[in-house]
């Protein structure tokens, strides 16, 4: 999901388009009655309206960069796993040799050794990013027809592929079982892990030393990963999710009818500066027209900021502009099994790009 620098404003406007034209609708209707029956006591005064336009522009920000921070929080904790598993890596090829063995393996036994542990990590990796995968019932996707449609133009692997037939290769049948039949299948491959650093010690093939250090590595990673179930598992808090929408809405019913009044006496004022144009007159009679793509930007801009900061409260969710997991985790798989020596025939290709995103 990294997207090009700017997005198009044709883009932007079509994620909208529902918005824009209920908004189109909800300026127009009241000016009707208002300048056509001569309904003039349809009207509200500017101050409180823009009263309420303020108090929420602070709350909006508030919303926003509370989402900002959930979604680099995320990034940071991909960021994490990504130097974590290189310093893992390290250490498998490094400290996993005959040094300490009473019963010496071959050059080929120690490297096929290494590499079932970085398949086995790569399997942990891919357990984690199918459990961040699971539809929460606030995400966007659930209620929102546009966010789910963006989400489906992009081959998310995550719903293509179950989690049993992307650990295909990286566990054996009898470890895959295992792990698909715990719940919390990411830390059951961990376990695997801690497991194998024992048998390992009990051969010789680390010492004390390095086995407290490839332990301590697997508790970074079960950091990591409680750091992103935490985020994924717990919401932006909903009454101020739920609250920040009302009063958006609130404030885009009021917005049309303070606006007609106030364009209404510009008109007139323009019809007191005494040119009797009649292209002049015309345009003053109807200036409160002008209110209606006043309103519609007004409440375009607000209620598009209120969707930025929805769409930005759960990155794992899969939407164009999450934490892209899929994409991290095929660059991280990439990088350790070119550092064990794998061969590269066997070493699969990054992810390609889709809809100017990584998912």
């Amino acid at each position: 999901m990294y997207t090009k620098r700017i997005y198009p404003l044709p883009t932007f406007l079509n994620w909208t388009r529902k918005y824009i034209i209920f908004f189109i609708l909800l300026a127009v209707i009241p000016v009707v009655p208002y300048h056509l029956l001569d309904w003039k006591w349809l009207q509200l005064p500017w101050l409180p309206v823009g009263l309420v336009g303020t108090a929420l522009a602070f709350i909006i920000g508030f919303k926003n960069n509370a989402s900002y921070g959930r979604l680099w929080e995320g990034r940071k904790i991909w960021g994490g796993i990504v130097n974590a598993s290189r310093s893992f890596t390290l250490m498998v090829n490094d400290f996993i040799t005959n040094q300490f063995a009473s019963d010496a393996k071959s050059d080929a036994e120690l490297h096929a050794i290494r590499k079932t542990m970085v398949l086995r990590h790569v399997a942990w990796m891919t357990s984690l990013r199918h459990a961040l995968r699971v539809k929460k019932s606030w995400e966007t996707t659930n209620y929102n027809e546009i966010d789910k449609k963006y989400s489906e133009r992009i081959n998310i692997w995550e719903y293509t592929y179950s989690l049993e037939e992307e650990l295909d290769g990286y566990l054996s049948e009898e470890e895959k079982k295992y792990v698909l039949g715990m719940g919390n299948k990411q830390a059951a491959c961990l376990k695997l892990q801690s497991k194998c650093l024992g048998e390992l010690r009990a051969q010789g093939l680390i010492d004390d030393f390095r086995h407290m250090e490839m332990q301590g590595m697997l508790t970074e990673l079960f950091t990591l990963q409680g750091q992103a179930e935490r985020i994924k598992n717990f919401p932006y808090p909903r009454q101020f999710a739920t609250l920040n929408l009302y009063f958006v809405w609130l404030f885009i019913l009021l917005l049309p009818l303070a606006l007609m009044s106030e364009f209404d006496q510009i008109g007139q004022a323009l019809l007191e500066g005494g040119n009797r144009h009649p292209v002049y007159r015309f345009i003053a009679l109807n200036f409160v027209w002008c209110s209606v793509p006043i309103s519609v930007v007004l409440s375009w801009i607000f209620l598009s900021m209120e969707r930025i900061g929805d769409v930005s409260e759960n990155p794992f969710e899969g939407t164009p502009n999450d934490v892209p997991i899929t994409t991290m985790s095929r660059g991280i798989e990439i990088d350790i099994r070119q550092m064990v020596g794998d061969d590269p025939a066997g070493i699969p290709p990054p992810v390609p790009e889709e809809w100017d995103s990584q998912m």
